[in-house]
């Protein structure tokens, strides 16, 4: 297998056993979020976006049977035009993790949802990646990133971690015969040992803050006067020519409370 693709891993009993519980997964995580466009990134073996509603879903890679064959560091979509985006093992195999998120940030929309899986270095499969030093075909010569370090990158983009799960709780053992036989870690490892999954699945929220105007003080007769003087001199320094600025819908005023 040292030779072997990720798509010819995905095949063994291992690759099996991985894919169908991850796909068991991510069809729960996505039932339930709506929009208009969806994204998926990488690993088109499994289908991520099944059990979603959004109407228009693509899913993009850098090589295999997708839809569109791109970058996943320079993708050909325009900016904040996604809703929900999924990268299924994106980031561990490739060069670049960071340039994928910072991509992952332009092209959704505020408040889009982002769903990432990977497998975990703090675990028997980090532990099995660690004594064969990437030497072992895949998955093995992935980058496994870390939780708490992907919850970093997440915090820097302003991406809000809304939930997530683990599974693959059962040592990765090559052969069915072994993996039927520690089934019963599954259940086990959810409730004893919750964060020493081989698989984890991370969901996160894209966080826009507002940006609101605040006006001087003074000239308090005449509240849109100041309005327009503030905006025109924030135009001004911005380095654009003065724009026209239009005067606020003046409603009925309030009338005034007699004098005691």
């Amino acid at each position: 297998m040292a030779n072997a693709t990720l798509h010819d891993w995905l095949e063994t009993p291992l690759g099996s056993y991985v894919l169908g519980r991850e796909q068991f997964v991510l069809d729960e995580a996505v039932s339930n979020i709506f929009g208009f466009n969806a994204l998926q990134v990488f690993l088109p073996e499994l289908d991520a976006l099944r059990a979603n509603r959004i109407p228009n879903k693509i899913t993009i890679s850098p090589n295999g049977n997708s839809r569109l064959l791109a970058d996943p560091t320079a993708l050909p979509i325009a900016t904040q035009s996604i809703d929900l985006a999924v990268l299924p093992h994106a980031l561990e195999f490739s060069l670049n993790p960071h340039a994928i998120l910072r991509e992952m940030d332009r092209v959704m929309m505020p408040e889009g949802r982002l769903i990432i899986t990977g497998f975990n270095p703090r675990s028997l499969w980090g532990l099995r990646q660690f004594v064969s030093r990437g030497r072992g075909g895949y998955p093995w010569c992935g980058q496994f990133v870390a939780l708490s370090r992907l919850k970093d990158w997440l915090a820097l983009l302003g991406c809000e971690v809304n939930g997530g799960c683990f599974w693959a709780y059962a040592p990765p053992l090559t052969t069915e015969h072994w993996l039927r036989r520690f089934r019963f870690m599954e259940p086990a490892g959810d409730r004893w040992w919750g964060v020493g999954g081989g698989v984890y699945m991370l969901q996160a929220i894209k966080r826009v803050q507002g940006v609101r105007l605040i006006t001087p003080c003074w000239n308090r007769g005449n509240p849109e006067k100041a309005l327009a003087s503030a905006v025109r001199t924030a135009v001004r320094r911005s380095g654009y020519s003065e724009a026209k600025v239009v005067p606020l819908m003046r409603g009925p005023r309030p009338p005034e409370e007699p004098a005691s």
